[in-house]
């Protein structure tokens, strides 16, 4: 085991968490740790922000070292000058949560720390960070698409390489130490994040920072708790609950002794009424760090939590301080956007509508960040009290006229804003948009294909059992007519269900609620606008989706997205609980019930969902641990990604080392894979020479039908083919045509083409034997014809 990379690792991070503090002072003076618990993702933002650009004409030691000038200049100008007091304290406490999650995560990989490409992206992944390793500038080049720029969004491992660099980390270390960082960071941040929600309130901050930090680093779905509850109950009574909730006979059959941890991830059904329907990705943050993968939508959560944090001071940043709340809204959202968009595209749009729902519903109304030439273009309602916050503690504070009419100013200013902020974003990563990222159409959700509403349970149930009594505590005193609201609200559900909108039947009531008690009342806050957030865009993906190769149908959409709503109701529910159990804090009229009774129920709660939703990692993390891996169990605790290929693959791990070893990035041919298996006896090699390198082949894996189109990336495979198996002539204008520097001949490239007719070429030498593969070397001078 490397402990000593771990103790390095890990002092870097606070390092640079430190170096940020001041920074972090500056931009969140009102959080009661003084943004202590978003040190590292700013520090981490800065360097991905100056190292992209940067990179463009150097990468490498060049960005790393103007990322770490600007932090270090940037906190120094910022605590010579700003009230920037440090609370090293609340840093100590923030620390403290970053280094146990950092040490759980390291534990996790040390068992398992392969990047096998089975069940997973960490074929990619790894690629990717092996690839900017080698590159000058940025983008780098495709290792599966050799003599063109990567076509995917790589800002995570750009970050990963950066920190690489400065630890001076092989890179067969890094990737899991990186991904350990990673968790470790977001975990910290919704510490953090729900810790300084809850403040406003009076409630015990730890409490909910407590919670939401437990639903991001261990909460499940509900599908362990019902498999659980399954076997618990008599063999009849099971029966009608699966039925119920749409659960498949064979869960009736599981016992304890059969979990499997990747049962839980696919949990909804494509096609509810299809028993042979593909199974939707429904990924939890805690599988998803169990599996592993280094992969956009674990690297980029922790940013899009400091959004929502920079979101929140906005929030709290009184009207009167004007340039203040235009710094953070045109100052610090558009790097982060652009970064986020590099790291993660599916999360821009999160970023921008979590912006843009602060901007809708913060005290201070939008328009104020404007000239105020613009801003008297657009007049304001007439407020209740003059306070320039339509909300109250008793109820509404506008007339019903007064109220759209603040509604439309409201929304559609900020709607204007965000469409502006989303601009500034595009500048900010404007090389990644113009050369790097592939585009996409969207298409309608079938309505045979919508989530049935077993799967909406299952899969959400545990955010729900918070935010209804959350938000109905508050609605009911929020109307005139509680009753006749409520079975308003019961008869839409049910309508909604009965055709086919199991989506609307759970969610809209929710998010109109919400939307309400946000426009209507002071004591529903960040936390409700986090809340909707999430519904909105659990609701959108039931109706649209993102057209692409990843996956069929809106299986990719799900999965990307369902990350984002994770993170944000995480937080919220960690709020929401701490307020439900509050004593004596929240009271509320008679005839929503005793004020004791709902503090009870609120306890009673939050200890099921603890519970309930911590089974999964009760089952998972043992089993983990126990059942370790081959890496493991040949050559015991270590953090070495690529140690397995000795292991699973010897005849060819020196030929893939030789490989690793090349300069540069000259270009190889290796078979061309269909799939994700290394499975070299069926002509399947994963392209594991140039994902476990970085040196870029041909034609790799079929991911980039999806980034390029199939005709292109079908026209490669075919060269590649050619190259190996066709005439002389063929086969030297196409080695010419991708400047092909050496050709890898192992047991897939043997049993994928057969008779290999290359090597007989006057132009390609042996450059190097081993066991089961011969690497030759080309000579571009003395290729036939």
């Amino acid at each position: 085991m490397e402990y000593g990379l771990v103790v390095v690792w890990a002092a870097t991070y606070l390092a640079l968490a430190l170096a940020a503090l001041p920074l972090c002072g500056a931009l969140f003076p009102r959080f009661p740790d003084r943004g202590a618990a978003f040190a590292l993702p700013v520090a981490l933002a800065v360097l991905g922000v100056v190292g992209y650009l940067v990179g463009h004409l150097a990468f490498g030691w060049p960005a790393l070292v103007a990322g770490l000038v600007v932090l270090v200049a940037g906190s120094y100008l910022v605590g010579e000058r700003a009230d920037a007091d440090l609370d090293y304290r609340a840093f100590a406490e923030s620390s403290a949560v970053f280094v146990l999650a950092f040490v759980l995560l390291v534990a996790v990989r040390a068992v398992d720390p392969a990047v096998h490409p089975i069940g997973g992206e960490k074929f990619l992944d790894y690629g990717l960070l092996r690839s900017l390793l080698r590159a000058p500038v940025l983008p780098p080049e495709d290792m599966w698409f050799a003599g063109e720029p990567v076509k995917y969004y790589y800002g995570g491992h750009l970050i990963t390489a950066l920190l690489t660099d400065l630890t001076f980390t092989a890179p067969r270390y890094a990737y899991n130490l990186a991904l350990a960082g990673f968790y470790a960071t977001v975990v910290t941040a919704a510490y953090g994040l729900a810790g300084a929600i809850a403040d406003d309130y009076g409630v015990s901050n730890r409490l909910a920072a407590g919670l939401g930090a437990f639903f991001v680093a261990l909460g499940a779905n509900l599908y362990t708790a019902a498999q659980t509850l399954l076997w618990l109950l008599p063999e009849g009574l099971a029966g009608t609950v699966a039925g119920a909730v749409g659960l498949p006979q064979s869960a009736l059959a599981w016992r304890p002794t059969e979990f499997s941890y990747w049962s839980a991830s696919r949990v909804m059904s494509s096609e509810p009424a299809n028993p042979d329907a593909f199974a939707l990705i429904t990924e939890f943050p805690i599988f998803a760090w169990l599996n592993g993968d280094l992969h956009a939508h674990m690297t980029s959560t922790g940013f899009l939590l400091l959004v929502a944090a920079i979101c929140l001071a906005y929030w709290r940043t009184p009207a009167e301080a004007l340039m203040r709340r235009r710094l953070l809204v045109f100052g610090a959202v558009p790097p982060l956007a652009g970064l986020v968009a590099v790291v993660n595209t599916w999360s821009f749009p999160t970023v921008l509508g979590v912006t843009w729902l602060t901007l809708a519903f913060a005290p201070a109304t939008p328009l104020s960040l404007l000239p105020p030439r613009l801003a008297d273009l657009v007049p304001e309602p007439a407020r209740a009290d003059g306070s320039g916050d339509s909300r109250a503690d008793g109820g509404v504070a506008l007339t019903g006229r007064q109220l759209l009419r603040e509604e439309l100013t409201r929304t559609g200013g900020a709607l204007v804003l965000a469409a502006g902020l989303a601009l500034l974003g595009l500048l900010w990563s404007l090389p990644f948009w113009l050369g790097t990222a592939s585009g996409r159409s969207v298409g309608v959700v079938p309505g045979v294909n919508r989530s049935a509403l077993g799967g909406l349970l299952l899969v959400h149930g545990g955010f729900l059992l918070v935010f209804v009594p959350y938000v109905a505590r508050r609605g009911l005193v929020a109307v005139s007519q509680p009753y006749l609201t409520l079975a308003t609200v019961v008869l839409f559900s049910l309508a909604a269900w009965s055709f086919g909108f199991a989506g609307l039947a759970l969610f809209a009531p929710l998010l109109v609620t919400g939307w309400y008690l946000l426009r209507t009342r002071t004591d529903a806050g960040f936390e409700t606008l986090l809340m909707i957030g999430g519904l909105g865009i659990v609701l959108l993906v039931e109706f649209l989706y993102v057209v692409e190769e990843a996956g069929p149908g809106r299986l990719n959409t799900v999965f990307k997205t369902y990350a984002q709503v994770w993170m944000l109701w995480s937080v919220a529910a960690g709020v929401m609980l701490a307020r439900l159990t509050a004593v004596g804090r929240d009271s509320l009229p008679a005839f929503v019930g005793p004020d004791r009774s709902w503090r009870v129920a609120g306890a009673v709660l939050a200890v099921v969902l603890v519970f309930s939703t911590g089974l999964y990692a009760g089952f998972a993390l043992p089993q983990h641990f126990e059942r370790g891996s081959a890496t493991a169990n040949e050559v015991g605790p270590t953090l070495d990604a690529v140690t397995f290929v000795g292991i699973q693959h010897p005849r060819e791990a020196e030929a893939i080392g030789w490989v690793d070893s090349l300069s540069g990035t000259p270009t190889i041919v290796t078979a061309a894979p269909g799939g994700y298996r290394w499975d070299p006896s069926t002509g399947r090699g994963a392209s594991a020479p140039a994902s476990l390198t970085g040196v870029p082949t041909v034609a790799g894996w079929y991911h980039e039908r999806g980034y390029r189109g199939g005709e292109v990336f079908a026209a490669r495979v075919d060269d590649v083919e050619t190259i190996y198996t066709g005439s002389e002539a063929e086969q030297a204008a196409l080695l010419a045509e991708y400047d092909v520097q050496y050709v890898y001949v192992g047991p897939a490239e043997r049993n994928r083409y057969g008779s290999i007719t290359v090597t007989d070429n006057a132009g390609v030498t042996v450059a190097e034997s081993f066991d089961a593969v011969t690497i030759y070397r080309v000579d571009q001078s003395a290729l036939a014809g």
